[in-house]
């Protein structure tokens, strides 16, 4: 519940809120609230400005998640999917796109206007297995580029998955994160 509030937003209302009292002090001659008002108001006013620059929003599901998808999540997601899926479900600051530094690890981010963006997240079952599906907008990133880093997308988010890129329509990418067999828990 936390993670999908804005700090940045937070950060705005009280600030506006205390310096709205401090200001509305200043003119009815209360210097203690006046002084709390500007002393804490406007610092706090202008930290929500700061975060609200650097924000970046959540990253949405496409489709509701089932009650079968969330058992199975919580037999068989690694913890790098559990990881991965709360990471880009909240907001972030100081960061242009979400996964900006692991895209950049895979070599798929060779420029800022390459990079592809994260849009959507879903979660399926593809064979009996937790599949944790990351939807990008990769209009200049080419599916076989993709393709060529999926034996590296494997590796690189852990043991116990197996990654399957494929392009549901032009410019479009999937990564299916799918669970092994071995990550069952009993």
């Amino acid at each position: 519940m936390l993670r999908q509030i804005s700090l940045a937003t937070v950060g705005l209302v009280l600030g506006g809120i205390i310096s709205v009292i401090g200001t509305a002090a200043y003119f009815t001659n209360n210097p203690t609230l006046n002084l709390a008002g500007f002393f804490y108001g406007i610092p706090l006013l202008l930290g929500g400005l700061a975060l609200k620059a650097a924000e970046l929003a959540p990253v949405p599901f496409t489709q509701p998640t089932t009650e079968e998808i969330i058992t199975l999540r919580e037999k068989q997601a690694t913890p790098i999917q559990n990881q991965l899926r709360q990471d880009v479900t909240r907001y972030r600051y100081g960061q242009k796109v979400h996964l900006e530094e692991s895209l950049a690890r895979l070599g798929l981010s060779p420029t800022n206007e390459e990079r592809p963006i994260l849009q959507g997240l879903r979660e399926i079952t593809i064979n009996d297995s937790y599949a944790l599906v990351l939807e990008f907008d990769s209009a200049l990133i080419t599916l076989d580029t993709w393709q060529e880093k999926q034996d590296k997308l494997s590796k690189f988010f852990g043991p116990n998955l197996q990654a399957e890129v494929s392009q549901p329509k032009e410019g479009k990418i999937d990564v299916a994160l799918i669970t092994t067999p071995e990550v069952e828990k009993t």
